[in-house]
């Protein structure tokens, strides 16, 4: 599954705070190691980021892969530079626009993965590989 981060979009599927109802968005992401970025052009204003703000269980959609996760806001100055560099560098060569100025005005978030999500969903993970 090498190519979950090459996609071009995600659906990430939140709580709703209000309505208790799934809401899914597509959004553009990053992948790093078991972490998703992604950059809120709403910033919190947002509704997919007020619900995640508000329950932080999630699942993210990338391909055929539908994988369990957590979503924070990044606050580690190190780790939102990271966040909006990788987002950033995947996107703008392919857009027509400047995404300069989302780039530094989007409020990026992270995903945290549970488990590896480049392991194979179908793998028994109780078989002995010899």
């Amino acid at each position: 599954m090498s190519d979950l981060g090459s996609r071009s979009f995600c659906y990430v599927t939140t709580v709703g705070r209000v309505t208790g109802r799934p809401h899914e968005i597509e959004i553009w992401y990053a992948l790093r190691g078991s972490t998703v970025y992604l950059l809120s052009g709403g910033g919190r204003r947002s509704d997919w980021v007020r619900n995640l703000l508000r329950r932080p269980d999630l699942t993210i959609r990338i391909g055929d892969r539908t994988m369990q996760g957590l979503g924070r806001v990044v606050t580690d100055s190190d780790e939102d530079r990271l966040a909006r560099t990788l987002v950033y560098d995947k996107y703008s060569p392919g857009y027509a626009g400047d995404l300069q100025g989302w780039r530094e005005s989007s409020l990026p978030i992270a995903i945290d993965l549970a488990g590896d999500p480049t392991a194979d969903p179908t793998a028994d993970p109780a078989a002995d590989p010899a």
